[in-house]
C-alpha cells in the first residue's frame, strides 16, 4: 500500500514539475504564443497621412514593414560603437530596430536626435555630444520621441490605441508594436533584447507593463 502511495505521489510530482516547466517556457516566449489579427477585436489598423520617402506607402505601414525587414536579418546582440553611427555588420541592440526602421522610412534618426540634442541640451543632460552613439541610447530616444512625435497612452487595457508601427519605450529598453495580438488583444512586441533571444516578435508587453514609460507614433 505504501509503495502505491509513493508511486502516486511521484507521478503527481512529475506532472507538477512538467507543468511548471511548460508554464515557464510559455511565459518566457520560448513556446510561441498564438497570434491574432487586429480585426479579431474590431480594430482597424492605423495608417498615417504622411509618406516621408514618397514610396507610395504611408509612414506607419512603411515603418512597420521596414522593422520586419531589419529583424529578418536576425541581428546578433552586441553593444558596439560605429564610426558611421549605424551598425554595418551583423550586430545590433534594441535601439537599432527603431533606427533602421525609421531610416528606411525616410527619417535619419542619427541626424534628427543630434539636432534635437543641440536644441535642447538641458533636457538631454549629455556631457559630450556624439552623433554616432547618442541616437542609439534609450533615454535619448525617449526624449526625442516625446519632443517630436505623438505621445500616446501607456495603458495596455486600451488595446485599440496600440497600433502596429507604434514605438514603446521601457525603463531600459525600446521596441516596436506589432500588428499581431495575443488572446487579450494586446499587441506583440518586435524587439532585440539580449543575446539569448530566440524570437524578435514576442508576447511580452503585459509581462513588462510596469516598465513602460512611453508610447509614441511617428508624426
Amino acid at each position: 500500500m505504501l509503495k502505491k502511495i509513493c508511486k502516486v505521489v511521484l507521478v503527481i510530482c512529475i506532472i507538477i514539475t512538467i507543468s511548471l516547466i511548460i508554464f515557464a517556457l510559455y511565459t518566457l516566449n520560448i513556446i510561441p504564443h498564438k497570434k491574432y489579427e487586429s480585426s479579431t477585436y474590431n480594430i482597424t489598423q492605423y495608417k498615417s497621412d504622411v509618406d516621408k520617402d514618397g514610396d507610395g506607402i504611408d509612414d506607419q505601414t512603411d515603418f512597420l514593414n521596414n522593422v520586419r525587414k531589419y529583424i529578418e536579418t536576425k541581428p546578433k546582440y552586441k553593444s558596439k560603437y560605429y564610426d558611421e553611427g549605424y551598425p554595418n555588420d551583423e550586430y545590433g541592440v534594441c535601439t537599432d530596430v527603431v533606427a533602421f526602421g525609421m531610416r528606411d522610412t525616410g527619417y535619419d534618426l542619427r541626424e534628427l536626435v543630434n539636432e534635437d540634442i543641440m536644441n535642447n541640451r538641458d533636457e538631454y543632460n549629455v556631457d559630450k555630444v556624439d552623433i554616432n552613439i547618442d541616437f542609439r541610447r534609450v533615454r535619448n530616444l525617449n526624449i526625442y520621441l516625446k519632443n517630436n512625435h505623438i505621445s500616446l497612452t501607456t495603458d495596455l487595457s486600451k488595446i485599440e490605441e496600440w497600433q502596429g508601427g507604434d514605438i514603446v519605450v521601457f525603463n531600459k529598453h525600446i521596441g516596436v508594436v506589432s500588428d499581431k495580438r495575443n488572446r487579450n488583444g494586446v499587441p506583440f512586441l518586435i524587439d532585440h533584447a539580449n543575446p539569448m533571444q530566440t524570437r524578435y516578435e514576442e508576447d511580452v508587453l503585459e509581462l513588462y507593463s510596469k516598465d513602460i514609460i512611453g508610447h509614441y507614433r511617428i508624426s
